[in-house]
């Protein structure tokens, strides 16, 4: 995988190529003011009014309503102020509003799946600036884009390409888990698709293996096939209920892409991690969860333990190891005046 074939993976390269074969997306230049926000550690308050909040703000100028966290031991008192970008914010909202009120937001690259456990109805819907930030701060996919983006290309000497990054505005549709499917693609040739989430049995997938192997098959000669930038590459679609064919993404063919039921390798292999799914003897190998014995959690699931715990669980923080101890001697001392307090109230 090389930076160019990364590069040319962008939501802002490819979609205007197979737009009439997408969902419906706006694309906003992301500041890099927001980007700078996003990369801060430090900064944990989610910041981002709303619609309705930006109205208040332009009807009572005299009043700063900004959200204040404090947090205060025995010897400091640190104040962390959620930073506002209203020409931002009201840019986002129009688009959102344009795209019907709800969207599913990303970057160049990646959306933030290993985040939606963090809002509130589990899902990554968005429909204002603060959501879309809550998940960007919680998601480690997000970050990955931001500051490791050529992290596994092969050619590391060579100079990093200049990325423009962008907020990427999708039109909210409910597509059934079940209708998606990543397809591999090697010298211009589909040779091999997979259910995209593989961790649980869909039974219509599987009686509707060859239907569906060969729509994919179809929409990929016809409108896939030598129009993207590269001969190497992987793109996702959806199926739904009338048999149309979707494109959702398309991502570098390399091991920064999920495999799902096929491997990644030195050469490419049609070798399945499951031995519940099967392949078209004709054709690119297809693969599918053939079992329900066989389902899996998902493989995001690890990415809902916060951060902090794997740094104390591993001791690479020492700085929140301290802080830990802390508050850990500071809850025994509290314990211990009580216990003290409760003992000179009992009568003798």
């Amino acid at each position: 995988m090389k930076k160019e074939q990364v590069v040319n993976c962008q939501f802002s390269v490819w979609y205007p190529i197979f737009k009439k074969h997408s969902i419906k997306s706006l694309i906003l230049p992301l500041p890099q003011n927001v980007i700078d926000y996003l990369l801060d550690d430090g900064t944990l308050v989610v910041s981002g009014s709303d619609h309705n909040t930006q109205q208040t703000h332009a009807n009572n100028s005299d009043s700063d309503a900004e959200e204040d966290i404090q947090w205060s031991d025995d010897e400091t008192t640190t104040t962390v102020t959620a930073p506002e970008f209203p020409e931002f914010t009201s840019k986002v909202q129009e688009a959102i509003n344009a795209l019907g009120g709800r969207v599913f937001p990303k970057l160049n690259w990646s959306a933030p799946r290993d985040a939606n456990w963090i809002a509130l109805n589990s899902s990554l819907q968005c429909d204002s600036l603060s959501d879309i930030f809550l998940l960007f701060k919680s998601s480690d996919f997000i970050t990955h884009d931001l500051a490791q983006p050529f992290l596994a290309c092969s050619d590391q000497d060579s100079p990093d390409p200049v990325i423009n990054y962008e907020l990427v505005l999708r039109k909210w549709s409910e597509l059934i888990p079940g209708g998606e499917f990543r397809c591999f693609v090697k010298e211009n040739k589909l040779i091999a698709i997979s259910q995209r989430d593989y961790t649980q049995y869909y039974q219509h997938v599987w009686k509707q293996e060859e239907q569906i192997c060969h729509a994919i098959q179809a929409f990929f000669s016809q409108h896939i096939q030598y129009n993207f930038l590269d001969e190497d590459f992987v793109f996702d679609v959806y199926r739904d209920s009338q048999g149309r064919v979707w494109l959702i993404d398309v991502n570098p063919f390399g091991e920064v892409t999920d495999s799902l039921l096929f491997s990644w390798g030195r050469n490419w292999r049609v070798g399945g991690k499951s031995p519940s799914s099967r392949s078209v003897i004709e054709g690119p190998a297809f693969r599918c969860t053939t079992s329900e014995v066989t389902v899996q959690p998902s493989p995001c699931l690890s990415y809902r333990i916060p951060r902090d715990f794997v740094d104390l669980s591993t001791g690479e923080d020492a700085y929140k190891l301290i802080d830990f101890l802390k508050l850990k001697k500071s809850q025994q001392e509290d314990s211990e005046e009580e216990e003290e307090e409760e003992a000179a109230n009992v009568p003798q």
